[in-house]
């Protein structure tokens, strides 16, 4: 059974808003590395749920920045945030793995104020999202 664009774009930011919930409290928890990697993965859901509301079938690949680059083009409210919300991608590999630092751990390297900062970006993609697929009804004089 195809899902209807909307239905599944929905699903795909209902998944990002609830890893949301998830990455601000790894970040209060203190698990800074991990706060990071998940801001990432809830910018990449939100942005795929774009897609899938324009009527993308499948949506493939990880990298926030290219992702907004090609919702902004359609959605250019969007547009204004990928130059920012681009930092995302340098947690998707660095975050999770020893050999993505040199002679450290994620663990030891992301501080709260970059968790912080990570999750505030996510949370900026979902609302700029959010207000894609449910836009205002025209104004009524």
């Amino acid at each position: 059974m195809r899902r209807s664009p909307r239905a599944e774009a929905e699903r795909w930011l209902e998944q990002a808003e609830a890893d949301l919930g998830w990455t601000r409290r790894l970040r209060d928890e203190g698990a800074h590395h991990l706060a990071c990697f998940l801001a990432q993965q809830v910018a990449e859901k939100a942005l795929k749920a774009v897609h899938y509301a324009d009527g993308a079938e499948i949506v493939l690949g990880h990298s926030v920045a290219r992702l907004c680059s090609e919702a902004g083009a359609r959605h250019p409210e969007l547009a204004a945030g990928c130059a920012r919300w681009a930092v995302l991608d340098t947690y998707y590999v660095a975050t999770r793995y020893p050999n993505g630092l040199p002679d450290s751990i994620p663990a030891r390297v992301y501080t709260a104020e970059e968790a912080a900062r990570a999750v505030a970006l996510a949370e900026e993609v979902v609302a700029a999202v959010r207000a894609v697929l449910e836009p205002r009804p025209p104004a009524t004089d």
